[in-house]
């Protein structure tokens, strides 16, 4: 089965969108392509006969594959694979939860090749990278070219998404160059709660993460600012907002978890899926994802 004609490598972004630019459209952007070729692979045996001109693999530009601190960010370029976010000191000291979300996609395999950026592009809302990223308030790099020439602009992640599987970014004409986030400093600390199927592929049943920032006060851990993602529990990936802005200025007990967990709960939006669980489990799930992973984060405040 052959489902594209040329395969091209740019080592620039400009290049990269020249290439796409000249298909017109019937080429795509790949980087680890556990993503793309499955769905191709998954239409061609449902009869669909995908084919496309070429891919324009990303994970040899300049800078691609590096995990790097700039203008107090910490930038990760779109071909990083999973297992090099899970190695990376620095994505572990000042960005945990994307860490400790890498390390559940799929298996070892799939993290070798499968990118960070990929995982966003493909615009999943159950997607563990991404739930991490919108709890530490990441933004994406989007490169695309007009009249002007090669236009990059950095836009806040949740911006892109446009349902299960749909994102602004087009992939036959633009790309997502970078993510990047601010680590976490002094007073703050993040965290990433997952439950999976136990048997065959370990898709996510529901994960969350969190990223707060605290004061003592009165011999307690206070939240001044608080940002919590989980998917899937809408049909884009998900911020708590109603959830944080009750949570600010309060310390964890059990009162405010309470609390916080019907506004939790009046914010989602989870459906029954065959393959992963029932709403009516999810909403189970969620009160007990909020207390542990409010209460790893809090106590990893230094």
């Amino acid at each position: 089965m052959q489902v594209f004609e040329n395969y091209h490598l740019p080592t620039t972004v400009d290049e990269a969108l020249t290439m796409l630019a000249q298909y017109e459209g019937r080429a795509r952007v790949i980087a680890g392509g556990t993503d793309l070729l499955v769905d191709t692979q998954a239409d061609y045996y449902e009869g669909h006969r995908p084919h496309l001109a070429a891919l324009v693999d990303v994970t040899k530009i300049q800078g691609a594959t590096e995990i790097r601190e700039e203008g107090g960010f910490i930038v990760i370029g779109c071909g990083v694979t999973h297992t090099q976010i899970v190695k990376s000191n620095l994505i572990q000291q000042y960005g945990t939860a994307l860490a400790e979300g890498c390390a559940v996609v799929g298996g070892p395999q799939v993290r070798n090749v499968a990118t960070l950026c990929g995982n966003v592009a493909h615009a999943l809302p159950a997607a563990d990278g991404t739930v991490a990223l919108m709890a530490l308030g990441a933004e994406a790099l989007v490169a695309h070219r007009n009249t002007n020439g090669v236009l990059q602009e950095w836009q806040p992640l949740g911006k892109i998404f446009q349902g299960p599987g749909k994102s602004a970014v087009d992939s036959t004409r633009e790309l997502i160059a970078a993510v990047r986030f601010r680590p976490t400093q002094a007073g703050e600390a993040s965290a990433f709660t997952r439950v999976m199927r136990p048997q065959g592929v370990a898709l996510p049943i529901l994960g969350m993460a969190v990223r707060v920032e605290c004061t003592m006060d009165n011999a307690q851990w206070t939240m001044q600012q608080v940002a919590i993602s989980a998917g899937p529990v809408a049909p884009t990936p998900f911020r708590a907002f109603k959830t944080e802005e009750f949570l600010r200025g309060k310390s964890l007990h059990d009162d405010v978890l309470r609390k916080a967990t019907q506004i939790l709960l009046s914010e989602v939006q989870p459906r029954t899926s065959a393959h992963r669980a029932t709403k009516a489990y999810r909403i189970e799930l969620l009160p007990t994802l909020l207390d542990q992973t409010l209460r790893t984060a809090i106590g990893r405040v230094m």
